[in-house]
């Protein structure tokens, strides 16, 4: 069977075709950067999220103008045209943003230290032999990283903290992590914006959970209420107030004065009766302190007879005369 070869007008004809049967089928869009993703990386990508998102990628100015050739139909697209810089790619779905979110973090993969990445985590080369022979211990030395010869083998005297968080790989760092088969970060889609019903946010919004989002919501009510009712506006949030604050005064005057009504009746029948059992209360420790003080006795005193005077002290013994 001969392969027939499509022409570069095809192509860019078949991804415009698939971008928009993508905008149509799909309400929500996650923009990702792709940076160090390997193609086999995007396969297995793509098989997780078969039938619960699509992944698009292109080159940026093709993109552009499929955006822009669009407009006139979806205008809420236009807001995507400054964020397509970089290495982007755009997941499509109709599914849980943090479902697709979860799926997409899943499928990292370790990947050698390349000269030139951002290192993502700091990283420590452990103390202990190499595995490298004698010869390489110039190389040991460039890096300032203090070896000895142990059995015909490079051994690191002491751990070495060879990258920090942000700092760039050079090739010498990227030739010796390689070297020592050490993989020390991970790569895979990064979802850097989210695009819902027109609207953009960063993707740190997923971070937040159901908990926080109505604690922040009840603060924000609670704050509404406090400004409504020092101003004396009405709102929605402070409206339950000024009805509880109302019916305080209606039951103050009631209480102060011969005024009632039904619920003013309830309190203080509650009232009385509580009333009532405090005098009960009272009057029944009053009896029980009184019965308690009739049965105590009153101390006897000792005699003086019985006051031991020290007789034997006082006139002294029969030898003594």
């Amino acid at each position: 069977m001969v392969k027939v070869e499509r022409s570069k007008k095809e192509r860019k004809s078949e991804y415009f075709d698939r971008f928009i049967s993508a905008v149509t089928s799909y309400s929500r869009v996650l923009i990702v950067n792709a940076d160090n993703v390997r193609s086999k990386q995007l396969a297995q990508v793509r098989k997780s999220l078969r039938g619960r998102a699509s992944i698009l990628m292109g080159k940026n100015t093709l993109i552009r103008k499929i955006l822009g050739t669009m407009i006139s139909e979806f205008p809420h697209y236009e807001k995507l045209i400054p964020h397509i810089r970089g290495n982007i790619g755009f997941v499509f779905t109709n599914d849980s943003l943090n479902a697709i979110r979860d799926i997409l973090v899943e499928n990292k993969l370790p990947a050698p230290a390349r000269a030139g990445a951002i290192a993502q985590c700091d990283v420590t080369i452990p103390a202990g032999p190499t595995g490298m022979p004698p010869e390489k211990t110039s190389f040991f030395q460039a890096l300032n990283i203090a070896t000895k010869i142990a059995r015909g083998i490079i051994e690191i005297i002491s751990d070495v903290h060879l990258l920090t968080v942000g700092d760039k790989v050079n090739a010498s760092q990227a030739d010796l992590l390689n070297k020592m088969n050490i993989f020390p970060f991970s790569y895979g889609l990064k979802v850097v914006l989210v695009f819902e019903d027109g609207l953009i946010y960063p993707a740190s919004i997923l971070d937040i959970t159901k908990e926080e989002l109505l604690a922040k919501f009840s603060r924000a009510v609670s704050a509404v209420a406090s400004v409504s009712l020092a101003i004396g506006y009405p709102t929605a949030a402070s409206i339950p107030h000024s009805i509880i604050n109302g019916f305080k005064n209606l039951l103050a005057v009631a209480l102060a004065t011969d005024i009632t009504f039904d619920a003013a009746e309830r309190v203080k029948q509650m009232l009385a009766t509580q009333r009532a059992n405090v005098s009960a209360g009272v009057i029944s420790a009053s009896q029980e302190e009184l019965r308690t003080a009739g049965n105590e006795e009153e101390p006897v005193e000792k005699e003086e007879s019985d006051i031991d005077l020290g007789a034997g002290g006082l006139f002294g013994s029969d030898d003594d005369f």
